[in-house]
């Protein structure tokens, strides 16, 4: 099996942006780190409070696409669709 990582930011454009990952973030992260498959999982705001860094790793392909699938849906996904994201995937 090979891991897969997800590196990359999140970038907000203003405060209610901001204010949204602030709200649904702790429950996101909760719901990954119980994921089967799930290795690890941070997202952590940087020195500009609209950039957070963002670290995924996962077991194997199937178990990152599970997770991409679980958060298209999730309060989450849907709370945060419009906010930029730049992220790469290594493994895939």
């Amino acid at each position: 099996m090979k891991n897969i990582d997800l590196t990359g930011q999140l970038i907000c454009h203003g405060d209610e942006e901001i204010a949204v990952v602030m709200e649904f973030l702790p429950r996101h992260v909760e719901l990954t780190h119980a994921e089967p498959g799930c290795i690890s999982f941070e997202v952590n705001q940087t020195d500009d409070p609209r950039v957070w860094d963002v670290a995924e790793r996962f077991r194997d392909a199937d178990a990152f696409r599970s997770h991409q699938a679980r958060v298209k849906a999730s309060a989450w996904g849907r709370a945060t669709s419009g906010i930029k994201r730049s992220y790469s995937v290594t493994g895939l």
